[in-house]
């Protein structure tokens, strides 16, 4: 075909990653469809260009790149909405979360974001449930985390829940935050077990708590304009390959945390988990970021919950 439709899909991890190969898997299956009808490329990880990790935002909605991922924190200073599903502790398990975010909850966060930005939203990868580690001491209790400096994603819920446990969040980009752990220049981050060992953050800090505070998932988002413009049958492919993948990725998910909690062992690390009477003082330490929550965003999400 002379003028095939470009679809051009963009992340910020190695091929290898789950979230790179749900990207492949949606690609192959357009390409299985539809041939020479449109033209399919990958840039795996934007950071390998020179990028920041949250400028895949304006590089999909600038049309440059014509779907991405992001953790939905990124997008909060716009979309005041997505800040509900940065509270601790929101969610009891992966299939809550995932309830919540297929459904109701996940349906207004699309019409929220829509309304607010140049995008369109068509499902939600799992980020999952995100845990600390530091290179300065083993934390347990909220006292642990007493000063220490930890980077936490661009969300100013994040930012409070931390204040209310004693440390010293610094809101920035994965580029920066991987550079400074690197440097010993902060103490901590949160992340997901998969992250952690899929940027190399296990090589530089000892201690690790699995304390599953909070639970993050990346809108997959497309340039609005072009995939508008698609004819129908693509948009209606484009949709059900999203959908599919959400469901390899999340699958994936869970293999890749087991992979990574013994990737974290192996390096000689230490993996404490919280039991109940630590997770309760860490939950009971940040309630007040509920009412704070509630007065910023109303009760109708919580409704949805």
């Amino acid at each position: 075909m002379a003028n095939p439709i470009p679809i051009r899909m963009g992340g910020y991890g190695p091929p290898t990653t789950g979230f790179s190969q749900s990207l492949k898997r949606i690609g192959d299956g357009l390409k299985k469809q539809f041939g020479d009808r449109i033209g399919v490329k990958y840039c795996w990880n934007i950071m390998d260009f020179g990028y920041k990790a949250e400028e895949i935002v304006w590089l999909v909605e600038s049309g440059l790149l014509t779907l991405g991922y992001q953790s939905s924190s990124y997008l909060t200073d716009r979309v005041p909405e997505l800040s509900i599903v940065d509270l601790p502790f929101l969610f009891r398990n992966n299939d809550h979360a995932r309830g919540a975010m297929d459904g109701a909850l996940g349906r207004r966060l699309v019409q929220a974001v829509e309304s607010k930005t140049n995008f369109r939203i068509l499902g939600w990868y799992e980020n999952g449930f995100r845990h600390i580690s530091n290179r300065v001491r083993t934390v347990r209790t909220p006292a642990d985390l007493k000063d220490m400096h930890i980077r936490v994603l661009p969300s100013q819920i994040q930012k409070r829940t931390f204040e209310f446990l004693g440390a010293r969040p610094q809101i920035m980009d994965l580029t920066d935050a991987i550079r400074m752990i690197k440097a010993g220049e902060i103490d901590a981050q949160e992340n997901p077990l998969t992250n952690t060992v899929t940027y190399g953050v296990h090589k530089f800090h000892r201690f690790h708590t699995i304390s599953n505070h909070f639970y993050i998932s990346r809108p997959i988002f497309l340039h609005r304009p072009a995939f508008d413009a698609w004819p129908a049958d693509l948009k209606e492919a484009m949709q059900k390959a999203v959908t599919e993948s959400v469901a390899f990725q999340r699958e994936l998910h869970v293999k890749e945390e087991q992979d990574a909690e013994r990737a974290i062992e192996a390096e000689g690390c230490e993996i404490v988990t919280l039991d109940a009477a630590q997770h309760d003082a860490f939950a009971s330490a940040v309630q007040p970021i509920y009412a704070e929550a509630r007065k910023l965003l109303g009760d109708e999400l919580f409704k949805l919950i």
